[in-house]
């Protein structure tokens, strides 16, 4: 069993096991066993989509929020941030545990890490091209570009260019 706090300071126990996949699959539509029949992308959608997840992990913590009086809107208000990433940790290293066969348990593990690998790495390119953007300016320029601004006037006695000549110097047609 593993554990995970919501943003209210609430501790919350995270179980697998047949009812907990039954109330699952009843309240969310979610097949947790997908993952080690090896069909469909659900530990992807779990871990991109936390409406999902947190749909899961209250379908999961159900009994023990029905004995607490916290609804499903109460739950969902907790969930943010850390606490997010927390109960996709507790949910993921459950459902690995949860696995009848010891080889399946080996095989989902080794998955659940290579995804936290990717992850990383993902989260590693990004920080460092968004970086590289605010290094180089290029972040500026592109939010000047998005927000259809026009650089800054050039100013006064700058090397900005020729000054336009005063409207009586230039001859009439």
């Amino acid at each position: 069993m593993r554990s995970f706090t919501d943003n209210a300071g609430r501790q919350w126990q995270v179980e697998i096991n047949v009812a907990a996949l039954k109330r699952v699959r009843g309240l969310v539509r979610v097949d947790l066993m997908q993952p080690i029949e090896g069909t469909g992308g659900l530990l992807e959608r779990l871990v991109r989509d936390p409406v999902l997840l947190c749909d899961v992990v209250y379908a999961l913590c159900k009994p023990e929020a029905d004995a607490r009086g916290v609804s499903d809107e109460d739950f969902g208000r907790a969930m943010a941030g850390d606490a997010i990433e927390h109960a996709t940790a507790a949910v993921l290293e459950e459902l690995v545990s949860f696995c009848p066969s010891p080889r399946d348990r080996a095989n989902l593990g080794r998955v659940l890490q290579a995804t936290r690998e990717v992850m990383d790495k993902a989260r590693d390119l990004a920080t460092r091209r968004i970086d590289h953007l605010i290094q180089s300016g290029e972040l500026e320029r592109l939010a000047e570009n998005a927000l259809g601004e026009d650089p800054p006037p050039p100013t006064p006695g700058g090397t900005s260019g020729t000054v336009p000549e005063p409207l009586e110097s230039i001859p009439a047609p």
